[in-house]
């Protein structure tokens, strides 16, 4: 890997932010970003990102390879927390390792938005319809961690929700919903009238990302107390699994498409761990698990893992295989 890239995106003004919200959250202090502004910013990441990857798609021809790329997502995030959750399981409750598999298997939205930043960075481009793989990989993950924790959990309660309501909830889910909503009005959109609006889907991307940022630096300091009474299995395991998922993914990837953009970004999608989606859908499909785990584990450590090392890892491999 490039030492100078490494410390090119460890430098990054974005990066620079989150680092800015653990430090803040560490010294006490009383920076805080209203609840309300952060979840502005986050519909508008996922608007921006859906739309301009819809305009994309709709100035590229349709062909074989945005078919191979749509169901090469979809098998790795059912394959994911298949595996994850035989290693889980091992050392966790079905309901907790279901609970982790699924967030590993899912994507992060944010992550992808940083990754899309990474790209922007060293002027080079991916796909439109890698947005919609990112989107369709959330409902898949959510789907086998459930049916993994019925086929390895009795249910004691009798309560156990349809698999209906938990597919519904996956892909009705507000981030899905905004990044496929975005990514279809982007698509169908008038391309003259589309342009009346790109200042505010483009020139203004990076700095709301790096306020973003700034409450997820707060966010992470604060959750990963709670963390480490888990131990070291977990912390490993956030760890050493998605640099596992991000490279192997790097590599494999080369059998569906060229690009270096496209690949890299199917290898971040690989190794990132969702903390919004699936939490979101947890709390009815699987109420035993602890969201004290999970959480801090996608939020604490494979966030800013692969923010800072990960991103420059995966797209060595991509340039070199």
């Amino acid at each position: 890997m490039d030492a100078h890239l490494l410390l090119l995106n460890l430098t990054n003004p974005t990066l620079l932010f989150f680092v800015l919200g653990i430090v803040a959250t560490a010294v006490k202090s009383d920076l805080e970003i209203p609840p309300t502004t952060i979840k502005f910013i986050s519909l508008y990441l996922l608007f921006s990102i859906g739309f301009r990857g819809g305009q994309e798609l709709a100035h590229s021809p349709f062909n074989a390879e945005i078919l191979y790329s749509l169901g090469f997502g979809l098998l790795v995030s059912a394959l994911i927390p298949t595996y994850t959750f035989f290693v889980l399981k091992r050392k966790l409750s079905i309901a907790d390792a279901g609970a982790v598999a699924a967030a590993y298997g899912s994507v992060s939205a944010v992550t992808f938005v940083a990754a899309t930043s990474f790209l922007e960075a060293q002027q080079l481009h991916f796909g439109g319809h890698m947005v919609a793989v990112m989107a369709l990989m959330e409902a898949p993950a959510i789907i086998v961690g459930v049916m993994l924790m019925r086929r390895y959990e009795a249910d004691d309660t009798g309560a156990a929700p349809q698999m209906g309501s938990i597919v519904q909830h996956a892909f009705t889910n507000g981030s899905v919903l905004m990044v496929l909503g975005s990514l279809v009005i982007g698509l169908i959109a008038d391309t003259k009238q589309a342009d009346g609006i790109k200042p505010f889907t483009t020139d203004i991307f990076k700095g709301f990302l790096a306020i973003f940022l700034l409450e997820m630096g707060m966010v992470t300091a604060r959750r990963f107390t709670a963390f480490l009474r888990y131990g070291r299995f977990v912390t490993a395991f956030a760890v050493l699994v998605p640099l596992l998922n991000g490279c192997v993914v790097a590599v494999a990837s080369r059998g569906i498409t060229e690009s270096v953009g496209n690949r890299f970004i199917f290898a971040i999608l690989a190794a990132s761990a969702s903390y919004i989606a699936v939490p979101a859908a947890m709390r009815l499909a699987a109420p035993k698990a602890d969201p004290g785990l999970y959480l801090p584990m996608a939020l604490g450590v494979t966030f800013p893992l692969n923010i800072t090392l990960g991103m420059p890892v995966y797209f060595a491999l991509v340039q070199h295989t």
